[in-house]
This record gives C-alpha cells, sequence and structure tokens, in this order.
C-alpha cells in the first residue's frame, strides 16, 4: 500500500505553532486594554509615562460634569437602540425566514441588509440631509438624543436581523408544528415555542447592538446638536487637544462593567443551554 507524503512536522510542533498564534492573536488584543487599565491608575499626567499609583483620576472624573453627561446620555442611546433594535430586528427577520414568498421580499431583505456594508459616512450623511429637511418643513425634529438614537437604531436593526434570523433558519420546524397541532394559535406558537428557542440569541444581538451603539462615532458626529454630545464624542474632541488619564479612568469603568454584563450573559446562557438539555432528555425518557 503507498503511503502518502512524510508530514514536515510532527503533530506535537503543530500544536505548539497554533498555541502560539493563539497566544499571540490575545495579546495583541487584549495587551492595549491591560495598559489601558494599568494607566488609568497613573500619576503623572502624561498618558504613556508611569509616575507611580493613584487615584485622583477617578475622583476627577467623579467632578468632570461634561464626561459623565456624555456617558450618561451614551448609555441611554445604547439602552433605547439595543431594546428597539431586537424588537423590530426579530419581526424583520421572523418576516423573510417565515414567509418565503410576499411582494417587495427581495427588497426588503436589500433594505435591511444595506447598512451592513454601507459606510456610516453616507448613512450619517443622507440622515442629516433628511432630517434638516424635515425640521425645515414641519420644524421636527431638533438634532439631539432622538435624532441620534434613529441613526444608532438604523444600523443595530440590520445587525440583529442578522443574528436573530441565523437562529431561526436552524430551528426545527417540527416543534412548530406539532404545537399547532395540538391547538396552539400562531401568537400562542410565537410566545411559547419560538421566542423561548432563540432567546438566546436574542441577548446576542441586544448585547451586540448596544455595544455598536456605545462607541459610535461617525453617526453621533453627524446627527448630535447643542446639549447632546455622546461620551465618544467628548473622547474624540479631547484627543485632538490631547489626551490625559481621566479618559483612561472612564475607559476602564466601562471596561469593568461590560466585562461584567458579558460575565453575567454568558453564565444565563450557558445555564439556558443546561436546562434546556435537561428538559430534552425528560422529555425524551417519557417518551420512551
Amino acid at each position: 500500500m503507498r503511503k502518502g507524503p512524510t508530514p514536515l512536522f510532527g503533530p506535537k510542533f503543530n500544536a505548539r505553532f497554533g498555541q502560539g498564534w493563539l497566544a499571540l492573536g490575545y495579546l495583541f488584543l487584549y495587551l492595549p486594554i491591560v495598559a489601558l487599565v494599568l494607566y488609568s491608575f497613573n500619576a503623572s499626567p502624561v498618558p504613556n509615562v508611569w509616575g507611580g499609583f493613584t487615584l485622583d483620576w477617578y475622583r476627577k472624573l467623579a467632578q468632570d460634569t461634561e464626561m459623565l453627561n456624555g456617558l450618561w446620555l451614551s448609555l441611554r442611546i445604547a439602552f433605547l437602540t439595543a431594546c428597539a433594535a431586537v424588537v423590530i430586528g426579530t419581526l424583520a427577520a421572523f418576516a423573510l425566514v417565515k414567509y418565503t414568498r410576499f411582494h417587495g421580499r427581495t427588497v426588503f431583505a436589500g433594505m435591511v441588509s444595506a447598512p451592513l456594508v454601507m459606510p456610516e459616512v453616507i448613512i450619517g450623511l443622507s440622515l442629516l440631509l433628511m432630517l434638516v429637511s424635515v425640521q425645515r418643513l414641519l420644524g421636527f425634529p431638533e438634532r439631539g438624543m432622538l435624532t441620534i438614537w434613529m441613526g444608532h437604531l438604523l444600523v443595530g436593526l440590520a445587525y440583529a436581523t442578522v443574528v436573530v434570523q441565523a437562529r431561526l433558519k436552524d430551528l426545527p420546524p417540527q416543534l412548530e408544528e406539532a404545537a399547532m397541532d395540538l391547538g396552539a394559535k400562531p401568537h400562542q406558537v410565537f410566545y411559547l415555542v419560538t421566542l423561548p428557542m432563540i432567546s438566546q440569541a436574542l441577548m446576542s444581538a441586544w448585547l451586540l447592538t448596544f455595544t455598536l451603539s456605545l462607541d459610535d462615532v461617525v453617526l453621533s458626529a453627524f446627527l448630535s446638536g447643542p446639549g447632546s454630545t455622546t461620551m465618544p464624542l467628548v473622547i474624540f474632541s479631547r484627543a485632538r487637544l490631547g489626551l490625559n488619564p481621566s479618559v483612561n479612568a472612564v475607559a476602564t469603568v466601562i471596561i469593568v462593567v461590560v466585562a461584567i454584563g458579558v460575565v453575567a450573559a454568558s453564565y444565563l446562557i450557558a445555564r439556558q443551554e443546561r436546562q434546556r438539555a435537561l428538559d430534552m432528555a425528560a422529555a425524551a425518557r417519557g417518551t420512551a
């Protein structure tokens, strides 16, 4: 029997090589974040020169009204954007997956996916021109929190639809058909069968759209108005004049909050998976 070519390196070397590249990737991604957290305790006013340990920048952050107002505005917009994007995105994904034939489906699917591939500069400029025209005609809306939320929702909706649509395509249709055979109405099937099975996708879509909204700069720059400056815009405006470690402090606070949220979401998702596996095993034993 003819043997294949002898591998140049053994399996142990290949495993170590892959682990090394993985470690380098993690260092590239997370080492700057670790450095940012460390320099938030830097006593020196120069961000990248270590001058000793201090908590003064966190005390100054507590007195920085502009930064705190921007952070509070960003959190409110991100929360409202994530909630609205998940609701509307779920309805859009449900229409695309469950109703494969309706007039204008191709156009609808293209318009939903367009913000994913369109530059944010184009989206922000087009929304700005539209809102200015509407404001001249109706006197509403004024540029501020509402207009920023509309822009973030447009982009977040596309991401939420993609995430939920992918999950809906993987659902076995037999479960919904069985529920309807047992007498459940379509809205009962959606709330009692479909919605619990896509809960993890809904949570993932919420976290994704919340993060995208929280750190958006381009759309916020086009759609913001007087007195409605988000935290990324505050940081961006200060970066042109030279950053100080107070920016590192607010970034550290956000990193801690996001890390806690990710850990909590991962725990809830894992617990739901275990519970669903136990329920399916119990159902299999009951039908055996």
